[in-house]
């Protein structure tokens, strides 16, 4: 019990405790409750003030975009009354026009009206004085016919026929005229096509042989290439079909052979073994070969770089491997290849000089001696073989008939063509492009006065211009001025027929007249 009586006082002063505690805590709410609305009623005022403020000033936007869209419109009607009374104005100005033109046409009808009737008039007028006059005409006609005994059909035959005759003695005086001047101006406009092509194309030849020669670094590389028994020169002679010559020529080995491109992979592979030093079969086969697939890759790049070069494209790879392989072919000791070019670019300043087609020019000159890559495999002339190629690998029939013509084994069928066979000629005939044995070239300056001396008449004869020119000196006696042009065709016939040569020759006759007086 005293225990409880104990507690009571602890509970009674612990529930006093929890009332003051929560009266305290409601009158600390209640003043932060008040504190909190006194501000919000602050924000709640700032913010309807500045509500207030924002409103004023987006209405008095919104007035001054109102009567800035006034005044834009106000603007734009005024500008478009104006507009639209200019319209009216021009409207009018155009009705007075109207009505004037059309009053005068009426004008001019009533007058075309009355000018009709004294046109129909003078016409018939004009009808009756026809016929008055052609039945006068007939009258004299019928007594010039009496007095001259022939009709007006005879009169006006003979007429005719002396008119006819007049006009054939002056048509072919104009016809001679022209053709004289014809004739000038050509041959005067063919001297600066082919002048004005020559000098604007120059190239430089190497003259390409049947021997190389590959110099060695001792006379002991000689055993070496020879090995033992041979064995080594046999190799490297079955490996590339070139003969192998070691002489008494000192510190050189000569490379024989017609093909230069087999010559010229002998010649490579002999100088890399010289500098590899290891010489035997099988390094002389391995070498061989590879610069046989080195020499197919060269002679590719050639024939692309040529094309390049001359500015034509589209040519099927088999004719640039083929045009590559002319690099390595020669004709006279003239490269086929540097030759090519050079007929290409001649036959592009003719064509841009006549005004032709110039890519076509120069891709006809350019592979007219395509032929000459493969004429030692296939039989025939290289024109016809080259034009067979060509048409085999898809060139147009104006560039291979251009191949096929150009030495004249069929006939040309464009100016292009033509072209190409002057082209061709030219760069052949001019003088270094080919060289000559001295016995052969002695032998044609002889043949060629032979020929001229053989001719009955013909007192001299000089062949001039390395064999390009020969002069003819006639007697008087026995050759007239009629008969120059005679001998000079019978002599270029029997040249052409006996003598073999490079490029054109030029025939000269000349027949002098002389007056001999003695003064005593």
């Amino acid at each position: 019990m005293e225990s409880i009586s104990s507690l009571i006082p602890a509970l009674v002063a612990a529930i006093i405790g929890l009332a003051a505690g929560y009266a305290a805590t409601r009158i600390l709410d209640k003043s932060r409750t008040h504190s909190a609305r006194s501000e919000a009623e602050a924000v709640i005022k700032t913010a309807n003030k500045e509500a207030e403020t924002i409103k004023k000033e987006a209405l008095l936007q919104a007035k001054d975009k109102l009567f800035q869209s006034r005044a834009d419109l106000e603007n734009e009607i005024k500008e478009r009354r104006s507009e639209l009374s200019a319209r009216e104005a021009r409207l009018l100005r155009k009705e007075e026009i109207l009505e004037r033109k059309s009053s005068q046409l009426e004008a001019k009808e009533i007058s075309n009206a009355k000018h009709e009737k004294e046109i129909e008039a003078g016409i018939r007028k004009a009808k009756e004085k026809e016929r008055e006059a052609d039945a006068l005409v007939r009258k004299q006609q019928d007594k010039l016919e009496e007095l001259a005994g022939l009709s007006a059909a005879d009169a006006k035959e003979m007429v005719l026929k002396k008119v006819e005759a007049d006009t054939r003695i002056e048509s072919g005086r104009i016809i001679r005229q022209i053709e004289e001047e014809t004739h000038v101006q050509a041959d005067k406009k063919a001297k600066e096509i082919i002048a004005s092509a020559i000098g604007r194309y120059a190239a430089d030849f190497v003259a390409e042989r049947t021997v190389s020669v590959v110099p060695l670094p001792n006379e002991e590389m000689k055993g070496r290439i020879i090995g033992r028994e041979g064995r080594n020169i046999r190799a490297i002679e079955a490996a590339t079909g070139i003969d192998l010559i070691i002489d008494d020529t000192p510190e050189a080995v000569i490379l024989s052979g017609y093909n230069s491109i087999r010559r010229e992979v002998a010649r490579i592979s002999l100088e890399r073994l010289i500098n590899d030093g290891r010489i035997h079969p099988a390094r002389i086969e391995e070498v061989v070969k590879k610069v046989t697939q080195e020499m197919e890759e060269a002679i590719v790049e050639a024939g692309e770089q040529a094309s390049f070069d001359v500015g034509v494209h589209g040519i099927h790879p088999e004719l640039i491997k083929l045009l590559g392989k002319l690099k390595y072919r020669t004709s006279y000791a003239q490269n086929v290849f540097q030759h090519s070019i050079e007929v290409a670019f001649i036959c592009g300043v003719m064509a841009a000089e006549l005004g032709l087609n110039q890519k076509k020019a120069k891709r006809a000159g350019l592979l007219h001696d395509i032929g000459k890559a493969i004429d030692h495999e296939v039989e025939g002339a290289h024109a016809i073989i080259g034009a067979d190629v060509a048409r085999r690998y898809g060139e147009s029939p104006l560039i291979v008939n251009a191949v096929g013509a150009h030495h004249g084994d069929e006939p040309p069928t464009s100016t292009i063509a033509v072209l190409v066979q002057a082209a061709d000629t030219l760069s052949a005939a001019r003088p270094g492009a080919r060289r000559e044995m001295l016995e052969s070239y002695v032998k044609r300056l002889e043949d060629l006065e032979r020929i001229a001396d053989s001719f009955r008449g013909v007192s001299k004869s000089f062949a001039i211009q390395a064999g390009r020119e020969i002069r003819i000196i006639v007697e008087n006696s026995n050759i007239s001025d009629e008969g120059l042009t005679l001998l000079a065709r019978d002599i270029r016939a029997k040249i052409e027929k006996e003598l073999s040569y490079p490029g054109q020759i030029k025939i000269v006759v000349i027949r002098e007249t002389r007056a001999v007086e003695i003064a005593r």
